[in-house]
């Protein structure tokens, strides 16, 4: 078996991946893996990632 996902488990390299790092100096060998861009959308919002974290927009600005 290859490098598992970080959300589901399964071998990312059999799938299309999608490496994701959180940083510019961040390496390769540290980025989360997923086996597509569903897996990375399904984690994101399980562990509530885009809460408080986005600009809020304001109407009046």
């Amino acid at each position: 078996m290859g490098t598992a996902c970080t959300y589901c488990g399964s071998d990312v390299e059999r799938h299309d991946p999608v490496y994701v790092t959180e940083g510019e100096n961040d390496s390769a060998d540290r980025a989360r893996k997923f086996c597509n861009y569903a897996c990375l959308s399904e984690y994101i919002d399980d562990e509530n990632l885009t809460a408080g974290s986005a600009c809020e927009w304001n109407p009046q600005s």
